[in-house]
């Protein structure tokens, strides 16, 4: 095995990453199995694929069925599950201490002995396409999937993670197994802990239950090539009108992402932001307003997300203009900079009171730049962004001839941009 000169951080000689961050007083840890592998890394005619393969691994494997695979891990108090991202997979499981080497074991099994059986391809097809309706119908989730499919046009970051009904209703268990052959391979597996484990004993279990000769490297790159912003109206029958406004920006391995972030506080995170300011309580004219910064590792979304009425739609971006055009015209004042400073380290602090977000946030770390990145070292970034830097900023991301603008709606609205 190689070990890194980083403190828990080891790659066997199979090119596995194995990453562990041991917590003293807490009792339990959470336990990520990570590809780097999500629909960033699909084709049009596989779209959905990762996201099935999420779910399929659940369904059985040589020796356990889906039942006995939930029961193994609740039976011992834990918790399993999973997600997937644009550019990542993650099955993880969380437990007491004491049982970290049977989750271990259950993930392992499902990771390497899942048979896909085609009966049960067809019955989970069917869970997901349900999966898709929801998010059809649910405006404020697929407004999100809509912008990004415009501001990434012509990119697999643009297609849906959820993939179309066509190829739900398609996969079968070739595609799986050869999906997994290319992608689920020995340089993009990454095991991450957090909590109270042992990092040579995850480096053990790791020799003892992964057994699979998984292909060694997957080399394909990401690519991406932005198009000029253009606009999209989707007609939907609902009530309410659903805004975005935004574009792409810097992703993580940019350290002006930072200022973005500080940017995105002071405009439209928390009550006390611009924009729930001035909209909802001055105006009274949208129940949901906020800003959101979506990152990928070379370029993330920003932009403004709003919900109101269609008497309230013109005025409300009216009023989004006027703030932008403020934040490029004046600086920020300290007190208001600070303000922003401080919230975003409040939440970052917060969210490492959860196992399971503090193994999310090194796994993430150790994907993208290869060590873990201290919180401390996140923190004096934050501190270091100046009155200057969001006044440059705000001049550069808020050109309105590079916003793209997304409306769902039950009619076409023209809204049309500030003169």
């Amino acid at each position: 095995m190689v070990k890194s000169s980083l403190k828990n951080i080891t790659r066997l000689q199979n090119g596995i990453t194995i990453v562990s961050e041991k917590i003293n007083y807490v009792k339990s840890f959470s336990l990520g199995f990570w590809f780097n592998v999500g629909s960033r890394d699909e084709i049009p005619e596989n779209n959905g694929i990762s996201h099935f393969l999420e779910h399929m691994f659940f369904k059985g494997t040589k020796k356990r069925s889906a039942k006995k695979i939930a029961e193994d891990i609740e039976s011992l108090g834990g918790y399993l599950n999973a997600f997937t991202s644009k550019e990542h997979t993650c099955f993880y499981g969380r437990g007491l201490s004491e049982h970290l080497e049977p989750t271990f074991e259950v993930l392992a099994d499902m990771l390497q002995n899942s048979v896909f059986d085609p009966k049960e391809i067809s019955k989970e097809s069917k869970v997901v396409i349900d999966e898709l309706y929801d998010i059809e119908d649910s405006p404020e989730e697929l407004i999100f999937d809509k912008f990004e499919s415009v501001v990434f046009q012509g990119n697999s970051l643009g297609m849906p993670i959820i993939g179309t009904e066509k190829n739900l209703r398609s996969f079968k268990q070739k595609d799986l197994l050869d999906y997994v052959k290319e992608n689920y391979t020995f340089d993009r597996f990454f095991i991450v802990a957090s909590g109270n484990v042992n990092h040579n004993h995850l480096v053990k279990l790791t020799e003892k239950y992964i057994t699979k000769n998984f292909k060694s490297t997957n080399s394909k790159e990401r690519l991406l090539t932005l198009q000029p912003a253009h606009d999209l109206f989707v007609e939907k029958d609902i009530q309410q009108v659903h805004y975005i406004i935004g574009k792409p920006t810097y992703g993580f391995k940019d350290e002006k992402r930072i200022v973005v972030a500080v940017l995105s506080q002071i405009l439209g995170e928390g009550s006390s932001s611009r924009l729930f300011q001035k909209l909802r309580e001055e105006n009274g004219i949208a129940y949901q307003i906020n800003t959101f910064l979506n990152s990928f590792y070379d370029v993330s979304t920003f932009g403004i997300y709003l919900s109101t009425n269609e008497k309230s739609i013109h005025k409300a971006q009216s009023l989004i203009f006027n703030e932008l055009k403020k934040l490029k015209h004046k600086k920020v004042t300290e007190k208001e900079l600070d303000r922003a400073k401080e919230y975003l380290i409040g939440n970052i602090l917060m969210s490492l009171e959860s196992t399971t977000n503090r193994m999310q946030r090194i796994a993430q770390s150790v994907i993208y730049f290869g060590k873990i990145k201290s919180v401390e070292e996140t923190i004096k970034k934050i501190r270091t962004v100046t009155v200057n830097d969001i006044l440059n900023l705000s001049n550069e991301l808020f050109d309105e001839n590079t916003l793209t603008r997304v409306v769902l709606s039950s009619k076409n609205l023209l809204l049309e941009k500030a003169a």
